[in-house]
């Protein structure tokens, strides 16, 4: 088996040390790139079977950093050698077996080499559109939309599509590891500013293509969950929960916002999406709150009413846990036979391309899921300390795995008349996609059918290519919602579109060479 390890090609360390936006050093700095400096490799095997390390632009920075620090080429010579042969043994499972009721878990890769392998973001060509499974078709309902994530279909049927991204940091953090982050991100299509804003599209004629739309909120703080309680309008700010007055049919809030409750935000709101769904009577509210870190590395201090879904009673103010132990929630929906309150999550990294699969799960009151002690029932995941094995033993395992690094957000059950009667009860989920998985994973929007209010079956693809031969992403999907004649709405947050997938005639479109995985 042999490897190699190519050059930069955007200069090294030492000639951009002085660019806008280059990191400082420090100690911490040193360590962290001697330790985990292939947070920006990536790796892949050929059909050869062999194992080529690709290294990127902050592998050489890290490997110039520490040289040049040390003033010696003893240090950083062996470090390239030894991360190249760290790359050397890495395999993936076939993306299907973490999917279902009965994922394969593999025994944890903790190399501190992860594989990092981003398609970078780049949109849609002209007259370019993803690839619908048989028997559909798909068309754009909405385009120009900046960064368009999550919807909400209004019982009139025009369509609410939360504009938003991370919120600017009053204080950025430093340091190599926030600045490769920033990079990451910046690649992937999500360090864009926040529009911060609502729009309101609307298909006057019903022809399936918005031909309406109007800024409905703005000056939002990246703003994600939206619900509708009668007259009264919710949306989850990343750090508070504010209402708003409603008139039936209206284009544009015109009435103030009032804040009922703050939520988790803070300096380092990792993740910084908040779902938010209102209960069948209108009586509650369920809001999403992600981890603040990936296994806990910050502190437990700082998850408090974190990875989690809360409860929020409007008419006393009062809010609690409702669940926790759920890495990062996203997706809420009740399904429509049983009025059990499912979520999708996206697990843990930085264990392997295998691990941990995202998943899709009903929530139970006061239930525990693990994280960060153990994923998956009681599989223990000894990065968590002090370990808790008390929380490990309650952990309860989620009902159906969604594949590893997929990351699966938006979550729909099926409850039209457009689509097959076979359709009806089942789950539409967005696959926002991987960074850290080799082959890349997700980049599509499936069905998981249900039988008996369970999920019952293999997943079936319902919309795909969005990441071209080249391996760039031309969209990446994100909230999904059924329209009010049935058809599945898809928010697109590279591609900037609301995609509409209809029974029809499928038309393959033009993508170039085979998708390189």
């Amino acid at each position: 088996m042999r490897s190699l390890l190519r050059a930069p090609v955007c200069g090294s360390w030492e000639e951009r040390r002085g660019e806008p936006g280059a990191p400082s050093t420090s100690k911490a700095d040193i360590t962290f790139a001697a330790t985990t400096s292939a947070t920006a490799c990536s790796v892949f095997s050929d059909p050869a079977g062999i194992v080529l390390a690709e290294a990127s632009e902050a592998l050489a920075r890290s490997v110039a950093l520490i040289g040049g620090l040390m003033r010696s080429t003893r240090l950083a010579l062996p470090l390239v050698a030894l991360t190249t042969l760290g790359l050397a043994g890495c395999r993936s499972l076939p993306e299907e077996a973490g999917y279902g009721p009965n994922p394969t878990l593999p025994p944890p890769d903790r190399s501190w080499i992860p594989t990092i392998h981003i398609a970078p973001a780049r949109g849609w060509p002209d007259g370019a559109k993803p690839l619908p499974a048989p028997g559909f078709a798909v068309a754009a309902y909405a385009t120009g939309l900046d960064h368009p994530r999550w919807l909400h279909v209004l019982p009139n049927g025009d369509v609410l599509v939360a504009e938003t991204s991370a919120p600017k940091r009053l204080v950025e953090p430093t340091g190599i590891r926030a600045w490769m982050r920033k990079r990451i991100q910046k690649r992937a299509g999500s360090a864009v500013p926040s529009a911060d804003r609502i729009s309101l599209l609307r298909d006057s004629n019903g022809d399936g293509t918005a031909d309406y739309r109007a800024i409905f909120l703005q000056r939002l703080r990246s703003p994600f969950g939206m619900a509708l309680v009668g007259d009264t309008f919710y949306v989850a700010n990343t750090d508070s929960l504010v209402r708003y007055p409603y008139r039936k049919d209206e284009v544009k809030i015109r009435g103030g916002g009032e804040k009922i409750a703050d939520l988790p935000g803070g300096f380092i709101n990792h993740h910084w999406t908040k779902g938010l769904i209102a209960s069948a009577d209108g009586k509650f509210l369920y809001v999403t709150v992600g981890s603040n870190s990936n296994v806990g590395e910050n502190g437990m201090d700082q998850e408090v009413r974190r990875a989690a879904i809360l409860e929020f009673e409007p008419a006393i103010g009062r809010l609690r846990v409702f669940a926790s132990g759920l890495r990062n929630p996203n997706g809420l929906a009740w399904h429509p036979e049983t009025g059990a309150l499912w979520t999708t999550v996206n697990e843990r990294d930085e264990i392997g391309d295998d691990l941990v699969p995202d998943y899709m799960t009903p929530v139970a009151e006061g239930g525990f899921y693990g994280w960060p002690y153990s994923y998956f029932g009681q599989h223990v995941d000894d990065r968590a300390q002090p370990p808790r094995p008390d929380l490990v033993a309650a952990a309860i395992a989620p009902d159906y795995a969604l594949g590893a690094h997929t990351g699966s957000l938006g979550l729909a059950f099926y409850g039209g008349r457009l689509f097959p009667e076979r359709y009806v009860g089942g789950a539409f989920v967005g696959q926002h996609g991987s960074w850290n998985r080799r082959p890349r994973s997700g980049y599509k929007v499936i069905f998981v059918p249900f039988a008996k209010g369970r999920p019952a079956g293999t997943p079936e693809v319902v919309l795909t290519g969005f990441v071209d031969g080249d391996g760039n992403a031309l969209g990446r999907p994100v909230g999904v919602a059924v329209d009010r004649a049935g058809a599945l709405l898809v928010a697109d947050d590279v591609g900037n579109t609301i995609w509409r997938v209809t029974p029809g005639v499928t038309v393959a479109p033009v993508l170039g060479r085979a998708t390189r995985r």
